[in-house]
C-alpha cells in the first residue's frame, strides 16, 4: 500500500512481496493466530472461558452443538497455544476446569474489536450478500 494510506491500520500497510510467497504467507504469526481463531468453536470457548473458569462438562452443557470430542481438542489446541490453562482436581472421579491465561485474557480485547466491527458492519455485508444473490445462484450462507 502506499505511504498516503495514513488512516490503515500499520500491519494492514506493511509492503508485501509480489507475489507473497506461500512459505511467507504459511509462517505468518497473523496467519497462525487467524487458523486457531478462525476454527468453528474457539472463539466461542474463549469468550465464555473470558466471562469466568468452567467445568468440562458445564462448558459442553453451555455450547449446544459440540461434540465432547470437538469442545476437547478445542481445548487442547487453546491450550497447546498457550492461551488456556487445564487444571485438574483430585476429586472422584477427578474434575477439570479451564480458564483462560493472561496470554488468553489480551485476546478478549481483539475479539470484541473485531464483535463490534460484525455487529455495526452485519447488515451491509447482508445486503451486499443480497445483492450479488441474483446474479450468482449463491445464498448468502456461501
Amino acid at each position: 500500500m502506499s505511504g498516503t494510506h495514513t488512516d490503515v491500520p500499520s500491519m494492514v500497510s506493511a509492503s508485501l512481496p509480489d507475489p507473497v510467497p506461500v512459505e511467507e504467507y504459511e509462517q505468518c504469526p497473523v496467519t497462525d493466530v487467524l487458523r486457531r481463531v478462525g476454527d468453528k468453536w474457539s472463539i466461542l470457548v474463549v469468550v465464555l472461558l473470558g466471562k469466568r473458569p468452567y467445568r468440562f462438562n458445564e462448558l459442553h452443557r453451555g455450547i449446544e452443538t459440540i461434540s465432547q470430542r470437538m469442545l476437547t481438542r478445542t481445548l487442547r489446541g487453546l491450550e497447546h497455544d498457550g492461551l488456556v490453562h487445564r487444571e485438574v482436581f483430585p476429586t472422584n472421579p477427578p474434575s477439570v476446569e479451564y480458564r483462560l491465561t493472561p496470554l488468553g485474557r489480551t485476546l478478549l480485547v481483539p475479539l470484541s474489536a473485531l464483535a463490534d466491527w460484525a455487529v455495526e458492519h452485519g447488515p451491509d455485508i447482508a445486503a451486499a450478500r443480497s445483492a450479488h444473490a441474483p446474479h450468482t445462484g449463491m445464498t448468502s450462507q456461501g
